[in-house]
């Protein structure tokens, strides 16, 4: 792969692993879920998971590094958020 598409890999899953983070922050600080969906953060943590575990199956580090990060943000997330619910 040429150095532009890595580097253009590179920059859309680092705009992807911290997409939550101002949602992680805000919801770990205020404990607050009013409005998020529990179906689309379960859906969105599965998914990164598994887009993770395929990376390590490709041995893609860019791949597993982004999504492991996307998933450990949005993680704290999906507890906040099933712990409100109960």
């Amino acid at each position: 792969m040429s150095i532009i598409g890595e580097s253009l890999g590179i920059l859309a899953g680092i705009g992807s692993a911290i997409v939550f983070l101002p949602q992680a922050i805000k919801t770990i600080s205020t404990r607050d879920t009013t409005g998020l969906s529990l179906s689309s953060y379960l859906i969105y943590c599965i998914t990164m998971c598994l887009w993770t575990a395929y990376g390590v199956y490709l041995g893609s580090w860019q791949m597993m590094i982004c999504n492991g990060i996307s998933c450990a943000f949005a993680l704290p997330i999906l507890w906040i958020i099933i712990q409100n619910k109960r």
